[in-house]
């Protein structure tokens, strides 16, 4: 049995953790963002900002976790697994930057395809900073435009997540995945 792979996306601080946790608690799978955890183990290796200072390399050692959970989803006995961010997202944050990267980035957004992909727009009024983020909401809007750029340029059809609550929003995506 071929697992449904959903993205739930959007810029920093708009509410995917929280829509990630509602759905564990639910009792869906999911595989977790690991951006933090790139970033906590290079700051155990002593560099604070692995994506400012090297962004290459962190984007690199993102696109291989990326990969490992999506090979990781075909495995799995779920009728849907939920993912924290896709793996076209690294692309879209690379264009944000305006950093160059290899092929190899492309081509895993081709050969790793999602069956649906839904996106959160940014969202002021929950818009928060922290150590790993350390994003402007100014910048949280360019991010999401590049994460919607990115999608369709992979073909993707983005399904837009309302302003709801956490609760709301995670009835909204299963309402669609179940339909």
């Amino acid at each position: 049995m071929k697992s449904k792979k959903i993205i739930i996306t959007g810029g920093p601080g708009t509410g995917k953790s929280s829509i990630i946790n509602q759905l564990k608690k639910k009792g869906h799978t999911c595989l977790e963002e690991i951006s933090r955890q790139v970033t906590l183990e290079a700051k155990n290796q002593g560099i604070d900002q692995l994506f400012l200072s090297d962004p290459l390399l962190f984007s690199e050692l993102l696109l291989k976790g990326r990969i490992k959970q999506f090979q990781q989803a075909e495995t799995l006995a779920a009728d849907t697994v939920f993912f924290d961010r896709g793996i076209p997202d690294i692309v879209a944050y690379m264009d944000f930057i305006g950093n160059r990267y290899p092929k190899a980035f492309s081509d895993a957004c081709k050969n790793s395809i999602y069956d649906m992909v839904f996106i959160l727009k940014p969202w002021e009024a929950i818009y928060t900073s922290d150590n790993e983020r350390y994003e402007s909401f100014d910048e949280a809007i360019q991010i999401h435009d590049h994460l919607v750029n990115t999608y369709k340029k992979y073909n993707y059809m983005l399904i837009d997540v309302p302003f709801e609550t956490v609760e709301n929003r995670t009835d909204f995506i299963l309402n669609i995945v179940h339909m």
